[in-house]
């Protein structure tokens, strides 16, 4: 089974101040396995990269708050991303991996923790599309909750999914930039179809994995025409977040405070910055 790389240890403090409630709106919590341990069925095995690590990481960067996304190598045991909401004492909050089948009751379980979406990968690497009637049938079980969905994309699958995505009748949020390759440009049809999505206003996106966007490798600077773009298309409905510890990088490993600043590179504008990093996640997440 692959294992993939763990973070870089060393943690630089970055140059822009993160405003007070800063949200990291992507990040994992991995183990440890001999606690919570990993799926059977898991496509990769990562180092462990505990709560206590998240936490050490944003005291750091400056961040007050986060969204642990479950990750794909706990399957869809949330017990550790339960854990975490549940430390963090209101700090964070979680978005859910389920399986075909699990009930109104589990999903009002997993509410009452602090879990406020489902994700779904789409991603080839990660097992691909799922079942599209059992997409079909989470979304109408997490409408009632008020959730959302987000979509975890390789970027050659947006134009064939516009349809499907653009039917959904949740808020949904898009992973990672769309995944889309920065060599392609700005007008790689993947892009103008994701930028297309966004006049949709259930249609959100997260500005972060600039590190999966890059074709240069770091600093990643290639991926910023890209965030700006979004940026300028829905400022409302752009989320900011580090995807720490950075599962499956196959490239150069991101710096965490260095992802911070990146965030000042594409846009200087503090005001947007307090809405990316503060305003748009409390709309989603927190405001209930």
């Amino acid at each position: 089974m692959p294992t993939c790389k763990g973070p870089d240890p060393d943690t630089r403090t970055p140059r822009l101040v993160l405003p007070p409630g800063a949200v990291d709106a992507h990040c994992h919590v991995f183990g440890p396995g001999d606690v919570f341990p990993y799926a059977a069925d898991r496509a990769y095995t990562p180092p462990d990269a505990p709560y206590e690590g998240l936490v050490a990481l944003h005291r750091k960067l400056g961040v007050s708050r986060a969204v642990i996304v479950h990750a794909s190598c706990h399957g869809s045991d949330m017990t550790v991303t339960l854990d975490g909401i549940a430390r963090s004492n209101g700090a964070m909050k979680g978005v859910a991996v389920v399986d075909p089948g699990v009930t109104d009751a589990e999903l009002a379980r997993l509410d009452a923790g602090g879990i406020r979406g489902v994700r779904f990968n789409f991603v080839k690497h990660l097992g691909g599309m799922p079942d599209m009637a059992f997409f079909q049938r989470v979304l109408a079980q997490v409408e009632p909750l008020g959730w959302h969905v987000v979509l975890h994309l390789d970027a050659q699958d947006i134009v064939p999914l516009a349809p499907v995505i653009s039917a959904i009748r949740v808020p949904f949020v898009i992973d990672h930039m769309g995944r889309v390759k920065a060599k392609d440009g700005v007008d790689q049809p993947a892009f103008r179809q994701l930028l297309d999505l966004m006049k949709n206003p259930l249609a959100w996106v997260k500005i972060c994995g600039s590190e999966r966007v890059s074709s240069a490798g770091a600093p990643f600077t290639d991926a910023v025409p890209f965030a700006q773009a979004l940026l300028a298309a829905a400022p409302d409905r752009c989320l900011w977040g580090t995807d720490w510890p950075h599962p499956n990088i196959a490239g150069d490993m991101p710096n965490d405070g260095d992802l911070v600043d990146l965030l000042g590179a594409m846009t200087d504008d503090a005001g947007l910055i307090k809405r990316v990093t503060v305003d748009n996640p409390d709309r989603l997440y927190w405001a209930r």
